[in-house]
């Protein structure tokens, strides 16, 4: 678990830029791929398209004590950083997929906001060092 210190929190919120680029490359995938077997591009375009309307309508918020989800402006879920006891960004340099384990639950999101955003921002809320630390205690 990591320990919420309030010396160390930053009162603003940060809300990340959505990112078109996976979405946007299944659905050219699956174009190229429907040239080859039409069949085989339509679950990737589905995927694709899936992935385009998460990304125009969800959001992500870093606030000082937790990551909050949004559609529209409806909180949908809130994840406290005390509860946080590991996090990660799979397949760098192109990121992919943001993993984040919490003491009752493990989540798996897709890479459809800024990534450089979204490493700043843990870094910065939830830096892995503290987690680490913290989860020695």
């Amino acid at each position: 678990m990591t320990s919420v210190n309030p010396l160390n929190q930053n009162r603003q919120t940060i809300e990340l830029a959505p990112s078109y680029k996976i979405p946007v490359i299944l659905v050219l995938m699956a174009i190229a791929i429907f040239i080859i077997q039409p069949w085989a591009s339509l679950p990737v375009a589905l995927l694709g398209l899936f992935l385009l309307l998460q990304t125009v309508t969800i959001r992500l918020k870093f606030t000082p004590t937790s990551l909050e989800v949004y559609r529209s402006d409806k909180c949908l879920r809130s994840f406290p950083y005390s509860e946080w006891q590991n996090w990660e960004i799979f397949w760098q340099p192109v990121p992919t997929l943001f993993y984040f384990k919490e003491v009752k639950s493990i989540h798996f999101l897709p890479i459809i906001f800024d990534p450089q955003t979204l490493t700043n921002c843990l870094e910065r809320f939830c830096p892995l060092e503290q987690i680490k630390a913290d989860g020695l205690k």
